[in-house]
């Protein structure tokens, strides 16, 4: 996971005593633009099946961090929302009470935070299975897209079926992982595939100078699905 796995210990250890004075929820715009059918999921939120074309108002509360909006594809539930997904499964469940499993591509995010900002991230610190968009809807700080063909180039270690791994989830080891912690691990060339082709996205879990940005609290944003 990228940096706002940590959230609470680089930020609240150090500004906890900050909160933030804008009490406004988030409004988050999910739209699948895929030719195919995503289960969209949300942590805080749950899921939802957004067939092509689709979308899902999802509204989340201030003060939310460690939360993350991803894509699963190719899943089967029955009518009691109990199955599995191809990539991207959270426990067999399509209101997801937890984070799903890799590969998955992710916007994360910590609403209301110090300074009266928004972290945000697109993550490939848990691999890569969609193509992604995260961005402001009303404008004041930058669009993320994530939309290189990595599943057809995915190195061969990496690849597997409906996505492309991170390392880390097929190696398990602090030069992947970081597991160690701050300043742990570094880049590698597995890593530098993932930035060359997403330069706005987490491609390690210590990626933070080049892939955590900040939006002015209060933002609404957009979340599509191949756009």
């Amino acid at each position: 996971m990228s940096f706002l796995k940590f959230f609470p210990l680089f930020v609240f250890l150090y500004f906890g005593q900050y909160f933030s004075s804008v009490t406004h929820a988030a409004t988050f715009n999910i739209i699948n633009r895929c030719s195919y059918t995503v289960w969209a999921a949300a942590s805080p939120g749950g899921g939802r099946q957004l067939n092509s074309g689709q979308s899902w108002n999802l509204n989340v509360n201030p003060g939310t961090v460690q939360a993350r909006i991803w894509g699963r594809t190719n899943c089967n539930f029955d009518a009691n929302g109990r199955g599995k997904c191809e990539t991207g499964d959270c426990n067999g469940l399509l209101q997801c009470q937890g984070y799903g499993s890799p590969p998955n591509t992710l916007a994360e995010f910590a609403l209301n935070q110090p300074n009266n900002l928004d972290f945000v991230d697109i993550s490939l610190v848990d691999g890569f299975n969609i193509p992604m968009e995260f961005s402001p809807t009303n404008g004041g700080c930058r669009n993320l897209r994530c939309t290189a063909p990595i599943n057809e180039q995915c190195p061969s270690q990496l690849r597997t079926q409906g996505g492309c791994n991170n390392p880390c989830t097929v190696f398990k080891t602090n030069q992947y992982c970081c597991t160690n912690g701050p300043g742990s691990c570094g880049p590698t060339d597995f890593s530098r595939f993932f930035k060359t082709r997403c330069p706005d996205a987490y491609s390690y879990p210590q990626d933070d100078p080049t892939s955590l940005f900040t939006c002015p609290a209060g933002t609404n944003y957009r979340v599509v699905f191949c756009p």
